[in-house]
């Protein structure tokens, strides 16, 4: 891995590190009413599963339903410099998809990321796939929707990973939605016990 993706992975860590600390006051209504000012990444184990996956699958075309501030992005697009490939990223808020930016552009990796601001239902029909791999972690309601509107535009063999599929626990219920309904589809899939829990599905 390259030193300036390295630096700002390291950033990364240490926000991550204080906010878990200050999580730790919070109550549920402080976490709700701060959670949009909070990084609530996939942490590095995850991270690196997914860079490697990307890597091994020589997937090209990646797609990223949840940009937040770009952490798992980072990950994203710098396995597809290995591949050769492109990371286009969804993102609601455009605050967080400008942190984003500049934290990909000092990583050296801007040209492998194209971040769409706006709701995922709205920008999913717009966009042609087919995708190699896609990674679902934006808010857990929208998680079935979204599998159901990105299973059409999947090239044969893609990757689906979804997150937070074991914690938080207060969103287990949409967790085991999505988990009902991959397997209804053309997958095959499974959970692993990594980070906060990583639906991780291929299409047959």
């Amino acid at each position: 891995m390259e030193e300036a993706v390295s630096r700002v992975l390291a950033e990364y860590q240490e926000r991550i590190e204080a906010e878990s600390t200050q999580m730790q006051s919070l109550d549920a209504a402080q976490w709700k009413a701060r959670r949009d000012g909070l990084l609530l990444p996939i942490g590095p184990d995850t991270g690196r599963v997914l860079n490697i996956l990307i890597r091994s699958a020589n997937a090209r075309s990646i797609l990223e339903l949840g940009t937040s501030y770009g952490y798992s992005t980072l990950w994203l697009a710098e396995a597809a410099r290995h591949t050769n490939g492109k990371v286009v990223s969804l993102e609601l808020a455009d605050f967080k998809a400008e942190y984003a930016r500049e934290a990909i552009a000092r990583a050296g990796l801007a040209d492998r990321v194209d971040i769409r601001v706006g709701s995922a239902l709205q920008t999913l029909p717009l966009l042609a796939g087919p995708f190699d791999f896609v990674l679902i972690d934006l808010w857990k309601d929208l998680y079935v929707t979204c599998l159901d509107m990105v299973y059409p535009k999947l090239a044969s063999g893609a990757y689906v990973a979804a997150d937070n599929m074991i914690y938080p626990v207060e969103v287990r219920a949409d967790a085991m939605s999505y988990q009902r309904r991959i397997r209804e589809l053309e997958f095959d899939s499974i959970l692993l016990p990594i980070g906060s829990g990583i639906e991780l599905s291929r299409r047959r």
